[in-house]
């Protein structure tokens, strides 16, 4: 046997999946390839959910009984793990200034359930807070203003506004959010 004949053996044991009902070793459909391929292409560039994949996959008008077993086997190897998927989703959000409200949000739109999210999103009010604070901080940063004509209160007061609404948007507690801007009101006088 040639070099090449044996590597397309290997190639060809490998797409067989389990015994069919014959009792015969089955070889998939082209679609369930094709639709495995794409799927492990997806997961190779980061950790999906399984709606998130599902979504993705049937938007190629891949058969729905394929894709269906396509993810249970993804699944059933490891490489498809909603876990895994929350506390990298969670961490990278929270890198990028957001807060627990909005991450629980997204986490829902992405087919996550209430225990998975409860166990990651999870966090004290002052942990919460220091999130805030770099949060604003960044805000802070990027609108930094020239003076204006305008009179200082009403200038406070519309950027205290502005601080209230970006934060809020972050996903951020209200409770936290006047307590950092009842805080940053007793240091400025």
């Amino acid at each position: 046997m040639a070099p090449s004949d044996s590597r397309e053996y290997r190639d060809q044991e490998q797409a067989v999946s389990p015994l069919s009902p014959s009792g015969t070793p089955a070889q998939p459909s082209e679609p369930a390839v094709e639709i495995r391929n794409r799927a492990l292409r997806l997961l190779s560039r980061r950790e999906h959910s399984r709606l998130e994949l599902e979504r993705k996959l049937r938007g190629h008008d891949g058969p729905s009984q394929a894709i269906d077993a396509v993810l249970d086997a993804l699944e059933q190897e490891g490489l498809l793990h909603e876990d895994r998927f929350v506390e990298a989703y969670v961490a990278e959000r929270f890198d990028k200034g957001f807060g627990p409200l909005r991450i629980r949000s997204e986490l829902q739109t992405r087919g996550i359930g209430e225990t998975l999210i409860d166990r990651h999103v999870r966090i004290d009010d002052e942990t919460c807070f220091e999130l805030l604070c770099r949060a604003d901080s960044h805000w802070m940063k990027v609108n930094e203003r020239p003076f204006s004509d305008e009179p200082e209160a009403d200038a406070c007061r519309r950027e205290t506004a502005k601080r209230a609404r970006f934060l809020e948007s972050r996903g951020f507690p209200t409770h936290l959010i006047a307590r950092l801007l009842r805080q940053d009101d007793a240091f400025s006088f």
